[in-house]
């Protein structure tokens, strides 16, 4: 009685398995999902790099995009013209022009030209300086901290602290915009690679409180306006911006400007 007993339950558990795998078998063809053959193309074509710089979550996201024509052909960041080019032909499109972005960090205020208020011994995290007096040791609230979280968030390695401050190696740089996100000041921008001319500051203080904070802080005094043959300069908030669809870069601005805020 043992063993036909072991027999009736290795067969009834062997047809149960039978079942289950004939279900799913059944289940996984009727319910198939397909999947764009050029989707599969376009993911073998991106970088595989998963920064998210394109508004995607990760090359995956981006290659279902372009196939289903949510997404430009050219939107990785980091695969740049070539990439797009390759991805362009994939789809049978026109890649189009893109232009090359790099991030740029609009402070000047390093060791040597920005003012402190007291010496820093704490936690070096540019996220907990909200949380310390005055925001932080430096006198200029909207400076860079120089603690590194857009070091930390950089995937490329593009992204340093030199002297207090952090600088972008434009050579590295994708474009892929972590830096910006993990900048707690919002000072770091996108900007077109071939862009020379730059305003190095994002100091919205008035002009007599910006010069107590920095040596070569813009004190929107509109010098650098009144000045531009291009037109492509403004003051907002007491600070220049530059229109790089105008921006010629003639370096007028960068000569005319008397705190060297703007620079080339």
């Amino acid at each position: 009685m043992m063993v036909q007993g072991i027999i009736m339950a290795t067969l009834l558990i062997g047809l149960v398995g039978l079942f289950v795998g004939v279900f799913l078998g059944v289940a996984g063809i009727k319910f198939k999902v397909e999947t764009d053959p050029r989707e599969e193309a376009v993911l073998a074509a991106l970088p595989g790099n998963n920064c998210g710089g394109c508004g995607y979550a990760g090359c995956s996201g981006l290659a279902a995009a372009i196939a289903k024509g949510e997404a430009k052909v050219n939107a990785c960041p980091v695969g740049g013209e070539a990439v797009g080019n390759a991805i362009a032909e994939i789809m049978g499109v026109e890649a189009g022009q893109s232009k090359k972005m790099v991030a740029f960090v609009r402070c000047q205020g390093d060791c040597d030209k920005g003012h402190r208020d007291y010496d820093y011994f704490g936690n070096k995290d540019c996220g907990m300086m909200p949380f310390v007096p005055g925001g932080g040791p430096k006198s200029c609230n909207h400076g860079c901290l120089g603690y590194g979280n857009c070091v930390k968030a950089c995937p490329f390695d593009a992204i340093h602290i030199i002297n207090g401050i952090a600088k972008v190696d434009e050579n590295a740089c994708k474009a892929c915009g972590k830096c910006i996100e993990a900048c707690p000041k919002g000072l770091i921008e996108l900007i077109p690679a071939t862009a020379k001319t730059k305003v190095a500051c994002f100091s919205k203080d008035a002009g007599p409180i910006a010069m107590k904070t920095c040596d070569n802080a813009c004190i929107g005094c509109g010098i650098c306006v009144k000045n531009c043959p291009a037109e492509a300069i403004k003051v907002e908030n007491f600070v220049a911006h530059i229109d790089y669809d105008k921006c010629t870069n003639c370096g007028t601005c960068v000569s005319k400007c008397p705190k060297k805020a703007i620079i080339q």
